[in-house]
């Protein structure tokens, strides 16, 4: 028997079971992590959320909306999305909203 989850596909916010992206890479419930990151940035830090599998496209709509909710600036640089400044638990909360299982990396 197969095991439902109450994950929701964030590009046609179906239950992951049931989704009818075609062609888009689906989210890996475990492997999206919010961290933080000053190293080679002059000790400015970053809030970046790495293991989204989403398409360029995807991806900088959701960079674009998280900046937004967080008033930073930030960018996708390969596959990461970079949200200036210490919004971890911001970005989680908001990653869940869209059906993202998102853990909050670092101490």
């Amino acid at each position: 028997m197969t095991q439902t989850t109450n994950r929701i596909c964030p590009g046609c916010r179906r239950p992951t079971d049931r989704c009818v992206c075609a062609g888009t890479a689906r989210v890996s419930p475990s492997a999206v992590r919010v961290g933080r990151q000053i190293q080679g940035r002059g000790g400015k830090g970053v809030s970046v959320i790495t293991g989204l599998a989403l398409p360029a496209a995807q991806l900088e709509a959701l960079c674009t909306e998280l900046k937004r909710r967080c008033g930073a600036a930030g960018r996708v640089s390969d596959g990461v999305i970079e949200i200036h400044g210490e919004h971890r638990d911001t970005l989680v909360a908001q990653l869940a909203r869209r059906g993202i299982d998102a853990k909050r990396a670092g101490g």
